[in-house]
């Protein structure tokens, strides 16, 4: 059994526009430390940012635009706790306290996922898949049901009709959807809205990374100051973690679909 959302629903884009200051982050600083929560809904989005860079209000402003249309913008940013800042003073060192899991995907998330990805690239706004097995239940905004039923007549389509989603129907928050992100990975950590010294981030895309690898699960904890995980130089882990992001085009592209 598997969930999965679109990069439309209100919660992946909070996710979204957190992911996008990350990115702004790090174009004003090669290793900034930033941690940012989003509140998105009915014309607002509420943004706080603990960070080391300053990130200019109209740049925050236009990437919210960007993503999620002409929203009034609350942006609070703060400086990095003292302490957190210190333990990255001399070296990259592991940024959290946690526990880490990393899972092989499924057959079955893996053909939900590709399913999303189809509806999303014709339909590309606000919607949520679910597949059980043989049921698969599919809740996609500005869609006529009897064009999604021609393409899967077997589905549940649109239980209440025809609707239309987005954040002026439903709030998003940041890390609201890790399940749709990690399928069977989750554990307590976020994805979004941080950056790569935080094991939240780079812990759990080097354990995800791993068992697809291996095909077999993984799981890992650390202590916030530690220099290696599984073995491995922490700095490794962030250069994995920092090649991963690289690849899918940065943080806030990795915030549309997550891990799976």
């Amino acid at each position: 059994m598997f969930e999965k959302v679109n990069p439309c629903h209100p919660d992946k884009v909070a996710d979204r526009i957190a992911g996008a200051l990350v990115d702004l982050a790090y174009k004003k600083a090669e290793n900034p430390r930033i941690a940012v929560e989003v509140l998105i809904g009915h014309g607002v989005c509420h943004i706080i940012a603990e960070a080391s860079v300053s990130i200019p209000i109209e740049e925050i402003t236009a990437a919210v635009h960007r993503i999620a249309g002409n929203l009034a913008v609350d942006y609070v940013e703060v400086p990095q706790d003292g302490h957190l800042a210190e333990n990255q003073a001399d070296g990259v060192h592991c940024g959290d306290n946690g526990i880490f899991k990393g899972m092989p995907v499924t057959e079955e998330q893996k053909k939900l996922s590709q399913i999303a990805r189809s509806i999303f690239s014709k339909h590309p706004f606000d919607g949520k898949y679910i597949l059980d097995g043989d049921r698969l239940i599919l809740c996609q905004s500005n869609a006529e049901t009897q064009h999604l039923r021609e393409i899967y007549p077997d589905a549940e389509i649109n239980p209440l009709g025809d609707w239309t989603g987005g954040t002026n129907v439903d709030t998003g928050a940041t890390n609201r959807k890790l399940g749709s992100d990690m399928a069977d990975s989750v554990t307590g950590g976020g994805l979004h809205g941080k950056d790569l010294s935080k094991a939240d981030v780079s812990v759990n895309i080097y354990a995800f990374l791993k068992a697809q690898e291996t095909g077999k699960p993984v799981t890992l904890c650390c202590a916030i100051g530690d220099d290696t995980v599984d073995g491995r130089p922490y700095e490794k882990i962030v250069e994995i973690a920092r090649n991963y992001i690289r690849s899918v085009g940065g943080f806030e592209k990795f915030a549309e679909w997550g891990l799976v």
